[in-house]
């Protein structure tokens, strides 16, 4: 069995995309699959140089990103089944239409690409995509889709698609050091980590900070994470006319530093207008830190297993939201980081996710029993 995966940018500065197709491939050679991954070279490649990450020179050309040294991977080297991360991009297309050509199974992974919100973003240009650049084709052909949680497939079934669709979650490799992480809890936080974009909504985040006024005085908010510069621009000259002192913007943040900085948080924030999966918060969960997430991603299981707070995202909810969890005792909130802790071990774990993905392609190559994630 030997798979392909394709993703048209493999950066580490790319956001979530890259990092949980790396985590999932990384955890699928661990329990012995032959997997390989076909991208292009960029100067923050994600890895450690393994072979089995195909990064071609990078000859893309157009926002497109079309390829040569991509068609020549494709057209010259043969997999048993093809699978692509991402929509809208030349590299999507080509590893599709390679399986189609050689008569072999294929699977997409739209990463919420699919969603409402993401389609009304440059809709003129997927609705071209769509029905004149071969998209539609794809995805109507396509052996099985791949989504990260059910309202995705959701979305994706409302578009009229018939085929069948996996839900199988993001991986979370949890690091060996997680226990030798200090939570210096002492100080109260609220965080923000992720990428500095309008649908991400750290406005209304920052705007249920200012509202809280002096009852936040001794706690402090830090938003990690780079982004669009106009818009991160914004939001750090709303800091400084409101002039407050208790607000950090720490940057870009990864490796060590970004789990230490996660489990000195009293609650991560996620308030994102939509969130396809959100693999901060798994991260988060993984180092007993609770979640705050809006109802615009889908962590309902945050109030069901009581590791955190699924609310909307308005300013008064927010706000109210974090007063809460400011006001709880360490011990309740050491208990809502170990419920968190023991749902990611239970559910979300790396190497149970990669065999949940060995099982979709045992099924679709050999003809074994179909899975019960899959859905016809």
């Amino acid at each position: 069995m030997k798979i392909l995966q394709t993703i048209a940018g493999f950066g580490a500065h790319s956001g979530g995309t890259s990092t949980c197709t790396y985590d999932l491939l990384s955890a699928m050679r661990v329990i012995g699959c032959d997997v390989d991954l076909m991208t292009i070279q960029s100067t923050d490649l994600m890895g450690k140089g393994e072979a089995w990450i195909k990064a071609l020179p990078n000859d893309a050309i157009t926002p497109y990103g079309y390829s040569r040294n991509m068609n020549r991977f494709l057209k010259q080297n043969d997999y048993d089944l093809y699978h692509t991360n991402g929509m809208w991009m030349h590299c999507n297309h080509a590893t599709c239409v390679t399986a189609r050509k050689k008569d072999k199974p294929y699977i997409i992974t739209p990463h919420g690409m699919l969603y409402p919100q993401a389609l009304a973003r440059s809709a003129w240009k997927k609705k071209i995509l769509l029905n004149f650049g071969g998209v539609n084709q794809d995805l109507r052909l396509a052996d099985c889709i791949h989504c990260t949680c059910k309202e995705e497939m959701m979305h994706y079934r409302n578009l009229g698609y018939k085929n069948p669709v996996a839900v199988i979650p993001n991986p979370v490799p949890v690091p060996s050091f997680v226990n030798d992480l200090i939570h210096e809890r002492y100080i109260k936080r609220i965080g923000f980590l992720g990428r500095l974009h309008p649908r991400k909504n750290v406005e209304s985040l920052l705007d249920a900070w200012i509202s809280l006024g002096i009852a936040v005085k001794d706690a402090r908010l830090v938003i990690m994470g780079k982004g669009e510069p106009q818009y991160e621009q914004m939001l750090k000259e709303r800091v400084r006319q409101h002039g407050l002192k208790n607000v950090e913007f720490a940057g870009f943040v990864t490796g060590r530093e970004k789990f230490e900085r996660l489990a000195s948080l009293t609650a991560l924030c996620v308030p994102s207008d939509f969130e396809n999966f959100g693999m901060i918060v798994t991260e988060a969960l993984s180092v007993g830190t609770p979640v705050i997430a809006s109802l615009g991603t889908p962590w309902e299981e945050l109030n069901t297993e009581h590791c955190g707070y699924w609310v909307k995202n308005d300013v008064p909810t927010l706000a109210g939201t974090i007063a809460d969890v400011l006001s709880l005792s360490a011990e309740e909130i050491a208990r809502m980081g170990e419920n968190g802790k023991r749902l990611v071990q239970a559910k979300y774990k790396d190497t149970q996710v990669a065999l949940m993905m060995k099982q979709l392609y045992e099924w679709m190559l050999n003809g074994r029993e179909k899975p019960d994630f899959v859905y016809e």
